[in-house]
């Protein structure tokens, strides 16, 4: 029962934002889904896509007025500070709700040889000497290792990287993959520390699994703390609120 001259702008980039696209278009919401376009080829998504930056806060707000969005989902990467940084504050300027969806951390297991670290710069400066190290942080994040010239990296990301890299490296070009080959190529490689940071969800926990079964040392980087007023962990929460929503304000145009 969406309102017709009315939309939602949906930031997206991660699995759950594609779903949450998909189901909303199938009920008939307008959705328009807004990627930041730093991927080459990024998967398929139901309905309007946008891609590319809007030029900070003040870009943000402009777009928000313009296309008339009446709520905002923010369901980009936990890591993606400035982008939702940016939506709350053009949510406040513009008074446009906001819903943040924040899948839920990576709790420690037993057996798992973790060190809880805040940023790749502090992983550059933990990694020892002759060690080998498995970087699962995608392109944007390798620069602060680049002076390590006593690790030997294997890195892995979907394009390939537009800054120096470290003097010993080994680049794979691929997405994470299930269990057995996550832990098949740890051991290839004969990998000493991996590098990841606490991106929660199922998609790339396979490599986290495979480094507890073979002891392998992680440096986790810890997320940055949500700044979103209403934050929730699942896709149906963020449509029990869409849903919720709407029907307010059915009732209120009524």
């Amino acid at each position: 029962m969406p309102v017709s001259d009315q939309s939602i702008l949906l930031l997206g980039g991660t699995t759950e934002a594609a779903e949450l696209a998909q189901i909303l278009n199938a009920q008939g919401f307008p959705v328009t889904t807004s990627l930041a376009g730093r991927t080459a080829n990024p998967s398929p998504v139901d309905g309007n896509v946008r891609s590319g930056g809007y030029g900070g806060v003040e870009g943000l707000s402009a777009y928000i007025t313009q296309q008339n969005i009446a709520l905002i989902i923010d369901a980009t990467h936990p890591f993606a500070r400035q982008i939702s940084a940016n939506a709350q504050q053009a949510a406040d300027q513009t008074r446009c709700p906001l819903i943040r969806l924040e899948r839920a951390s990576w709790q420690q297991q037993s057996g798992d040889k973790w060190q809880l670290i805040q940023s790749e710069e502090a992983a550059a400066r933990l990694l020892p000497a002759g060690a080998r190290a498995f970087l699962g942080l995608g392109r944007q994040h390798i620069a602060p290792f680049q002076a390590c010239d006593d690790v030997h990296f294997i890195m892995r990301m979907i394009d390939p990287a537009e800054v120096a890299l470290p003097r010993h490296h080994e680049i794979i070009l691929a997405k994470p993959a299930d269990y057995e080959a996550e832990y098949d190529l740890l051991r290839q490689y004969k990998i000493t520390h991996l590098v990841c940071r606490n991106s929660g969800g199922n998609a790339s926990y396979e490599k986290i699994r495979a480094a507890r079964d073979l002891s392998i040392e992680v440096l986790m980087i810890e997320r940055p703390k949500p700044v979103a007023h209403h934050v929730v962990e699942s896709t149906d929460a963020v449509l029990a609120f869409v849903h919720s929503f709407f029907i307010s304000v059915l009732r209120s145009t009524c």
